[in-house]
């Protein structure tokens, strides 16, 4: 005699609990951040073993043939960043940003926009970090090439801006972008403003020489007058939205 199984029974009720049991028991892992090849690296997943110059929020690597200038005030707090290699050069600055998105996007609207707003056209490539922006300014000097470049992070985001040669040959960058693939970005926890600059100050050392106005002793780390931003290059650092209550990040 055979009798046909009920619906909704003991085994069903059985099968039903070791199924569910099953997919709690080989419910697969959350994947792990992928860590990028090369830099900016956040400060948790940068190599070790890198000589670099500690400025706080950013952290430059050594590269041979390269000048790091920066211009600071008395204090030691850090105004610009400036890298230099023969007729090239890049200026870099880092910004807070959300933990949700990157904001180069925007960013790189804003600066088109205000290259716009001075009778500037500029015209978007790409480059190996996504959307660049390249545009050729006016200045005392004559006509200068600049192309931007933005790294979005976590929390972070870094803008560089190349000048020279470099700025419409990418493939001339030459050690400038070496420095680049090795920047290490240290946000820090604290809560700050969307688009606010993250702090930069001089190692103890050379702030201590800035102070007495003395040269800094190793020529890849000077703390110099940086060359001033270039006029009619747009927004020197991101724009901040007017706003009674900034976004924290």
């Amino acid at each position: 005699m055979f009798s046909r199984r009920r619906e909704g029974g003991r085994h069903a009720r059985d099968n039903s609990q070791r199924r569910g049991r099953a997919e709690q028991r080989y419910e697969p892992a959350e994947p792990e951040p992928v860590v990028p090849s090369v830099g900016p690296y956040d400060v948790a997943d940068a190599p070790d073993g890198v000589q670099r110059l500690d400025l706080g929020s950013l952290k430059i690597p050594a590269v041979d043939g390269v000048e790091v200038r920066v211009q600071a005030n008395p204090d030691g707090v850090v105004q610009q960043v400036v890298l230099v290699h023969g007729e090239n050069a890049l200026q870099l600055g880092v910004f807070a940003a959300p933990r949700s998105e990157g904001i180069w996007d925007e960013v790189r609207a804003e600066i088109r926009k205000s290259l716009f707003d001075d009778g500037v056209a500029a015209e978007e490539i790409d480059g190996e970090y996504g959307v660049e922006l390249r545009a050729r300014v006016r200045t005392p000097e004559g006509l200068t090439d600049l192309r931007f470049v933005g790294i979005d992070g976590p929390r972070w985001m870094v803008r560089g801006v190349y000048q020279g040669g470099a700025a419409v040959d990418p493939a001339g960058s030459g050690p400038l972008v070496d420095c680049l693939h090795g920047l290490v970005v240290d946000r820090g926890q604290e809560a700050k403003p969307v688009r606010e600059p993250l702090p930069l100050r001089l190692p103890k050392e050379l702030a201590a020489q800035a102070q007495q106005g003395q040269a800094a002793a190793e020529p890849a780390a000077q703390a110099v007058d940086a060359p001033p931003p270039v006029n009619g290059a747009g927004p020197t650092q991101p724009r901040r939205r007017p706003s009674p209550r900034p976004r924290r990040t």
